[in-house]
């Protein structure tokens, strides 16, 4: 008898992958260096590292720590107000009232003070009213005109800038403030926005300090939260954030009041730095508060940004305001030198941006 043999199946065994798998181009990872270089901060970071350096090489006097401490300040001032204006522009809007509506809030503390005759927390309690009340007039104005940002805070900020000088010459009868050094409570509302400390031998501004826990929080906000989910999904899209259940209209005017926070807070600040507040000023700041976001990595279109990108973007503005002074270069040049720097910064966060979002 014979015997067969039945086949088996042939097996086929798969060739096992090798380092160099191919994938095609949607599913292939980039370098680091190019999937950080599309993070919003990346570029203004390296601008501010620049800058830093040319500064510490041209003017020797940086080197100090009391002028970095300066600079620091500088910085801070600036960047206090950056961080909300730059939430607000990551949700799609501007507020070009920013600038004055810090001088509102400092002249409405001062007044209500010093002719009242009260404790100087009366006149801050009364001034962050006023500043949320600047706010809330922006977003509600926004949200039920559907005007563009733009010309609504361009309203505020002609209304806000004439009625600083007005109010103020008719109960004053000057240009500026009382000096309210005198008052009851100023001493302990001096100590917690205008007071300084020692770190070896530098006195650093108590500024300093609330603009890093600032920066950290809105951070953690955008990051986070909820909240800094809708602020992505209304600046990128209102109608499509709308159909998912986004509140749009919340979203705007907590922005906006989020701003005159800011505005309250370093009106404040100014107040209790130097006793008394001209009513002129402010002018011309939301520019500087707008282009430190700018240069921080949000985009005009709204949707994108960081908070931590415009704490870059104000320090390179606070190192180039005081490095030109310890440089002895003539201060002048300082609003030219900042319109190259903006330029410069916006051009190389759009190449850095498409080179590292490039296959």
């Amino acid at each position: 008898m014979s015997m067969t043999r039945q086949a088996e199946p042939a097996v086929t065994t798969p060739p096992a992958p090798g380092p160099g798998k191919e994938t095609d181009g949607r599913t292939a990872r980039r370098p680091l260096a190019l999937r950080l270089l599309a993070r919003p901060e990346v570029g203004v970071f390296l601008g501010a590292v620049a800058v830093l350096v040319f500064f510490l090489v041209t003017a020797p006097a940086v080197r100090d720590g009391s002028s970095m401490a300066n600079i620091l300040y500088q910085s801070s001032t600036i960047g206090i107000m950056a961080l909300p204006v730059a939430l607000l522009m990551i949700g799609g809007e501007f507020d070009l009232s920013a600038g004055v509506a810090v001088i509102t809030s400092a002249l409405t503390a001062s007044m209500v003070s010093y002719q009242l005759t009260m404790n100087v927390w009366v006149g801050v309690i009364v001034a962050l009213a006023v500043s949320l009340g600047v706010g809330l007039f922006n977003g509600w104005m926004l949200v039920k005109t559907g005007l563009p940002s733009f010309l609504v805070t361009l309203g505020t900020f002609l209304i806000l800038q004439g009625v600083n000088l007005a109010v103020t010459k008719l109960v004053t009868g000057n240009v500026a403030t009382d000096d309210i050094s005198d008052m009851d409570g100023f001493d302990q509302a001096k100590a917690l926005f205008a007071s300084s400390f020692e770190v070896g031998g530098v006195n650093v501004k108590i500024t300093v300090i609330w603009w890093l826990v600032f920066a950290a929080l809105a951070t953690w906000v955008l990051l986070r939260t909820r909240y800094g989910n809708w602020i992505f999904a209304v600046g990128g899209n209102k109608d499509s954030a709308r159909a998912v259940g986004v509140p749009v209209t919340f979203t705007k005017i907590s922005l906006f009041m989020l701003v005159g926070f800011g505005a309250w807070f370093v009106g404040m600040h100014q107040l209790f730095s130097f006793n008394t507040v001209q009513s002129g000023e402010g002018v011309g700041q939301e520019l500087i508060y707008i282009a430190a976001a700018v240069i921080g990595g949000c985009l005009l279109t709204g949707g994108a940004g960081s908070a931590i990108g415009p704490v870059f973007g104000a320090f390179m503005f606070g190192m180039v305001q005081q490095g030109i002074v310890y440089a002895g270069w003539n201060p002048d040049w300082f609003k030219a030198f900042l319109g190259v720097m903006l330029l410069g910064a916006v051009l190389i966060n759009q190449w850095v941006q498409r080179t590292a979002t490039r296959r």
